[in-house]
Order: C-alpha cells, then sequence, then structure tokens
C-alpha cells in the first residue's frame, strides 16, 4: 500500500509546485502585459529544420496552472477513490499523460503542435473512458473516440489548409485571416473541431456517455482538460468569429445547448449525469460568449468553472464511493447527517454553480449576463441566456433535495462516513479556490475595473432568475409524486426532454451504427465479394488449377495417358 501512495502523494505534490509557478508567472505576465514566443530547433539535417513553438502568455499559464492545480488534487483524492485498483499505477500514469497532452495544447501557437495534444486527449480519454473494461464502458468510450475523431479529420484538414500561408504558426496570420477566404474557410473547420471536443449540439451526446470513466477522471475532464479544449482553442481564433456569420452561427449554437442540457439535468436521476449535464450547459454559455467577442469573458468563467465544477465532482465521487456505487439520486436523501463536510463542500460547489453572490461563479456568470444585456442581443439570445440561468438553479436545487434532504432510502449495510482523509484533503483545498478564486481572478484579469451600469432591474434580474429557479426547483422536487404523475401524463415530451432531444439515439444509431453495418456490408459484397471473386482469389484458383494439371503430366504415369489417349481416339473415330 505504501507505494501507491508513494505514488500518488510525489505525482500531486509535484503538479501543485508546478501549478504554483504557473500561476504566479501568469499574474505577473497578465499584470505586465508580457508575452514569450519561443522556438526551439529540435533538429536540423540538410537544411530541414524541425522547430518546436511554445507561447507564454498570461492565458496560457493561467490555465496551465489551474490544470496543473486540479490535477493534483484528483490525482491525491484518488489515493482512497481507487484504493482497491491493483493496477492504481498504471491509472496515475494515464491521468499524467492526459494532463501532459492538455499542457502541450495551452502553449502551442502552431497547429502541428496542438494536434499533438488534441490527439493526445482524444486517444488517452478513449482510455479513460474504458478503464472499468465493461460493455457499458466499451460503448461510451467507442462514442467518444468517434465523435472527437469527427472534430480531428476537421482539425487535420484546417491544417491543410493553413499551408496557403506557408506556416502553421496561425497566431501570425489570425488578422489577415478575417478578411480572406483562406481563413474564413480555416475558421469553419476549427470551429467544427470545437463544436466536437466541447459537446455542441449535435454532438452533445457523448458527454453523459463518459461518465462511464472513474469519477477523478470525470473531475478532471469536465473542469479542466478535455471538454474544455475546443473553447480554448475558439479563445485563441476569437478574432475571426466576431461580426461574421459563423459567429451567430456559434451563439445560436451555444444557446441552444445551454437550454437543451438545462431541461434535460431536470429530468435526469443519474448524479453524475446531472452534473455533466450542468457541464455542458456551462460550455454552451462560454460558446456563446466568444461568439460575441468577450474572449477575455469566457476564458473568466472558464477559469472559475473548473474550481467548483472539479470539487462538485469530488464530492459526488465520495457519496458514490459510499454508498456502495449507487448513482441514483432517488436512492439518497439527508446524507447531510452521514456527511457533513462533505455536504458542506457540497454545497459551496453547488452555490457557485447557480452565481451565489461572492462565490467563485458568481464573478464571471453575473459579469457574462451583465454584459449581454449591455449588447445588441436578440430576443431568442436573451431568452436563452436567462432562461438556461434559471433552468442552472432549478435543476441544482433539486439535486440538493434528493440528495441532501428528506428521507433516508439507501437500502444497504455499508457503513457511511467521512472517513476518507485523502478525498476530505484534496476537496478541503479546492473549497478555498471555490470561495475566493472568483474574486482574485477579477483582480488580476481585469486589475482596471470597468463600470457596468443598467436599471436597477436588470442589474438584479441574474439574482431573481436564480432566485425563482431555485424556488421552482425545491418547490417541484418536494412534490415529486405529483410531479411524477404529470411527467407520466405527458410520457413522449417527458422522454423527448429528458433524453437530450433524441441525440444519443440519433448519435448511436444515425450516425455510427447504420454507416458501420452498411460499410460491413459493402465491405463483405464488394471488398470481399465479387472483388476477390475476380481479383486475387480468383487468380488464385484458376493458377491452382493449372498447375495441378500441368504436375499431373510430370509424373511417370505416360502409359496411362498413352492409354487414355488412344481410347479416346478410337471412341471419336466410331462417333
Amino acid at each position: 500500500m505504501n507505494w501507491r501512495l508513494n505514488i500518488c502523494f510525489i505525482s500531486s505534490v509535484f503538479l501543485f509546485i508546478f501549478s504554483l509557478i504557473n500561476l504566479f508567472l501568469g499574474t505577473y505576465f497578465c499584470l505586465t502585459s508580457t508575452a514569450y514566443f519561443i522556438e526551439w530547433e529540435v533538429v536540423s539535417i540538410n537544411s530541414m529544420n524541425v522547430v518546436m513553438t511554445l507561447i507564454l502568455d498570461y492565458m496560457s499559464l493561467l490555465f496551465m496552472g489551474f490544470v496543473c492545480f486540479i490535477s493534483s488534487m484528483v490525482i491525491f483524492y484518488s489515493h482512497n477513490y481507487m484504493e482497491g485498483d491493483p493496477f492504481i499505477s498504471r491509472f496515475i500514469l494515464l491521468v499524467l499523460m492526459f494532463v501532459l497532452s492538455m499542457i502541450f495544447l495551452i502553449i502551442s501557437p502552431n497547429m502541428i503542435s496542438i494536434l499533438l495534444g488534441w490527439d493526445g486527449l482524444g486517444l488517452i480519454s478513449y482510455l479513460l473512458v474504458i478503464y472499468y473494461q465493461n460493455f457499458k464502458s466499451y460503448s461510451a468510450g467507442m462514442l467518444t473516440v468517434l465523435s472527437n475523431r469527427l472534430g480531428d479529420v476537421a482539425f487535420l484538414l484546417g491544417i491543410a489548409w493553413m499551408l496557403n500561408y506557408g506556416s502553421w504558426n496561425y497566431v501570425f496570420y489570425l488578422y489577415y485571416m478575417v478578411s480572406d477566404l483562406e481563413g474564413v474557410i480555416i475558421s469553419v473547420l476549427m470551429m467544427f473541431a470545437a463544436m466536437t471536443k466541447s459537446a455542441q449540439i449535435p454532438f452533445s451526446s457523448w458527454l453523459p456517455a463518459a461518465m462511464a470513466a472513474p469519477t477523478p477522471v470525470s473531475s478532471l475532464v469536465h473542469s479542466s482538460t478535455l471538454v474544455t479544449a475546443g473553447v480554448y482553442l475558439m479563445i485563441r481564433f476569437n478574432s475571426l468569429l466576431v461580426g461574421s456569420d459563423m459567429g451567430k452561427y456559434l451563439l445560436f449554437i451555444g444557446g441552444m445547448t445551454m437550454f437543451m442540457s438545462g431541461i434535460g439535468a431536470n429530468y435526469e436521476f443519474d448524479l453524475k449525469k446531472i452534473i455533466a449535464l450542468s457541464t455542458l450547459s456551462q460550455l454552451g454559455l462560454m460558446m456563446s460568449i466568444l461568439s460575441m467577442g468577450y474572449a477575455q469573458l469566457a476564458f473568466f468563467h472558464l477559469l472559475t468553472h473548473a474550481l467548483f465544477k472539479a470539487l462538485l465532482f469530488m464530492c459526488a465521487g465520495v457519496i458514490i464511493h459510499n454508498l456502495g456505487d449507487c448513482q441514483d439520486i432517488r436512492y439518497m436523501g439527508s446524507l447531510v447527517m452521514f456527511f457533513p463536510l462533505t455536504s458542506s463542500c457540497f454545497m459551496v460547489s453547488n452555490l457557485a454553480l447557480c452565481g451565489f453572490p461572492f462565490l467563485a461563479g458568481f464573478y464571471s456568470k453575473d459579469l457574462i449576463l451583465e454584459m449581454c444585456m449591455l449588447s445588441n442581443l436578440n430576443i431568442i439570445s436573451f431568452i436563452f441566456y436567462f432562461f438556461s440561468t434559471g433552468l442552472t438553479a432549478c435543476y441544482t436545487f433539486r439535486l440538493i433535495y434528493y440528495v441532501m434532504s428528506g428521507s433516508f432510502n439507501y437500502q444497504g449495510c455499508n457503513g457511511i462516513s467521512d472517513d476518507g482523509w485523502f478525498m476530505l484533503k484534496g476537496m478541503l483545498f479546492m473549497v478555498m479556490m471555490a470561495v475566493v478564486g472568483g474574486s482574485l481572478l477579477s483582480w488580476v484579469l481585469f486589475s482596471v475595473p470597468d463600470m457596468v451600469c443598467l436599471p436597477l432591474f436588470y442589474k438584479l434580474l441574474a439574482l431573481i432568475v436564480s432566485f425563482l429557479g431555485s424556488f421552482f426547483g425545491y418547490q417541484v422536487s418536494m412534490s415529486h409524486y405529483t410531479s411524477s404523475l404529470i411527467s407520466l401524463s405527458m410520457i413522449f415530451t417527458s422522454f423527448f426532454l429528458g433524453s437530450m432531444w433524441f441525440m444519443p439515439y440519433i448519435s448511436t444509431r444515425g450516425v455510427y451504427i447504420y454507416p458501420i453495418y452498411s460499410g460491413k456490408s459493402y465491405l463483405k459484397s464488394f471488398d470481399q465479394g465479387w472483388c476477390e471473386y475476380f481479383g486475387s482469389q480468383g487468380l488464385f484458383y484458376m493458377f491452382k488449377g493449372m498447375t495441378i494439371f500441368t504436375q499431373s503430366y510430370q509424373n511417370n504415369y505416360f502409359k496411362s495417358y498413352m492409354f487414355m489417349f488412344f481410347v479416346w481416339l478410337v471412341i471419336l473415330f466410331f462417333i
């Protein structure tokens, strides 16, 4: 057991120290407006140079610091959560490779080196999703990797199209791409790649399916690594979206994703899938605010969201671990009596998700909604933003009611308590950041404060919508028998809204299963059928017959052949 503790401890300490260095450097670079572009010549052979390029600015350093901080807490937390796993060293190595791929993506201004991190995230996420090695994990892993491969194809096409500019260092060409046809094509391809990686409609179904991974992996994936890679890519390419038709399209797609996931979470009963759908809602919020040109706001929300979402998954992991891997919230209730410390952390992270004043989520969400009211926004997008904010509070307080209050519904004999000290220590660090992280980041990123002047009703609208949504969610959950009967009376509507608008069925059957089956039939009929019959196998059998026939003449049966020859001649003569 000692060596497992050493692996977790050494990895988490190294990542924690590295995160502190990056956070201090990122703060310094932000306050002094410093950026470094580093070119490292790896090898030079016959005038051919292989150059690795790195960009170190406040955005890459702060994001890298947050990724390493959350990863260190997650690995420390994994010592308790994965204690029954005999291959924990393999798990830790996979997580470290995952973090390394994300770091590659963050610090790369070159599309080739971004592809290393981009494909590394896709491959290692597949290995982590199928970690438990059962049929559900294999299905979820295949859906995840195939959805991400669609974006990888678009990314490869974008790399090929960048040859028109003579270099893959896209940061030098963003200004020229805005008014150029090649730039428009590249930005469309990058937007498509970002939509698949960040699970925007119609590629949303893989995100809840990826919950088949271990909970520490979910905590890392849904806070700061895999799903945020697409948002980070769009932040870097943001100048191509502002004022363009693609920006309007992304605004609509982001709003639809927010709305769809917010409604779907109110019908879901799987604890991890509810939190996954809340991640999807926040990703839609980031994508939609990006399309309006507020890249720094999207980055601000990306960092604050990473803090409380990682904490939320950690708390969910403690609950699932103690309840014998039960994830159905209908079997929970009154867990605050058994998990006082975990419940406190759970409440803090949920309130931060709702945008409760002066927690981490408040500083970014409130500022985003105020900037939406200041912007020239149409009524549909306005409804998407504020209705989705209300839905966030609604499903959050529904989750709090089912998990924390009511009667204890779990029927099991295992002991339930806050005794996982490694898990609790990892969570307590995250709680501190979920409380003060938003204010610290706002001081760093917006060192010169801008005054947002709005009428009183509009200023309070975000809080009003959140309180109304939370009240409605709590009241509906208290009368869950009545709400269940209403859902049963509208069974098709409930099924449609609760199944992410039938997207999992369309994604699996329409996009993956039927094309695979048709490919199998084409393979059987063409490649392994007619092509074989008239091609290699046909030639093989023809030459085989000719060879057997000629070899038969080489045997020592000349008299027999001559006798048969004369017999045939006699028969032919008399005929």
